[in-house]
């Protein structure tokens, strides 16, 4: 399919298996969408489509990501990864610096890879229902990121980097074991939401007063 703004081809929950060969000889492509079609695995050719603006490789199977993704310098809107068998991507993805969203849930990542963080464009980082047990303090090279999606994690607190990330309007810490916060998130100027439902694990800092009285809603 042809839109105004370029070449769109979505194969989503075609049973595939295997994605086609001729997909990857689709150099006009600015969308793809693969999500839900039993991968495995998917082949390094696809570093050749350099005008994907979006890809989806959610609802699959993949224990890798190809290291050729990192050739899609231009790849700028949304990368999904989500639902899949992930421990680690490779680090070619930190050349991603435009890209805005990354969806990485629901895989079984026991650190957040560290290619994330060279991914310095990210508007929006999701990385819920993981085995995160803490987060790298590279995390704040992401100047730019407004959300941070950690549900369902086994985090215990946040590093202080995170206290640097002065774009972030919402944290989202449901679930986790949270058991102590920095108190440099009262740095964040901007941030509006910090989630904090179903973590029977906190008790409270007074500061969170000081962060509510600005007007950043904080949900216990």
């Amino acid at each position: 399919m042809t839109g105004a703004s370029g070449v769109h081809l979505s194969l989503w929950r075609k049973a595939l298996g295997v994605v086609p060969d001729d997909v990857w000889d689709r150099k006009d492509l600015q969308t793809l969408v693969l999500a839900d079609n039993d991968l495995a695995d998917v082949s390094e050719r696809i570093g050749e489509l350099r005008g994907l603006r979006m890809l989806d490789l959610g609802h699959n199977r993949l224990r890798r990501v190809p290291d050729s993704i990192g050739d899609i310098e231009g790849l700028t809107d949304f990368l999904y990864l989500h639902d899949n068998k992930l421990t680690e991507l490779p680090p070619s993805l930190r050349r991603l610096h435009r890209l805005r969203y990354l969806n990485i849930s629901e895989n079984a990542f026991e650190v957040l890879p560290e290619a994330v963080a060279g991914m310095s464009g990210l508007i929006e980082l999701r990385a819920t229902d993981n085995r995160l047990t803490s987060l790298p303090s590279s995390i704040s090279r992401l100047t730019r990121l407004r959300e941070l999606h950690l549900r369902n994690n086994r985090l215990t607190t946040l590093p202080q980097a995170v206290g640097l990330m002065t774009e972030l309007r919402q944290i989202d810490l449901r679930g986790n074991p949270i058991a102590d916060l920095p108190e440099n998130l009262l740095e964040l100027p901007r941030l509006e939401k910090l989630d904090l439902r179903w973590v029977t694990t906190l008790d409270p800092p007074r500061w969170f007063a000081t962060l509510e009285g600005r007007g950043c809603a904080v949900y216990l």
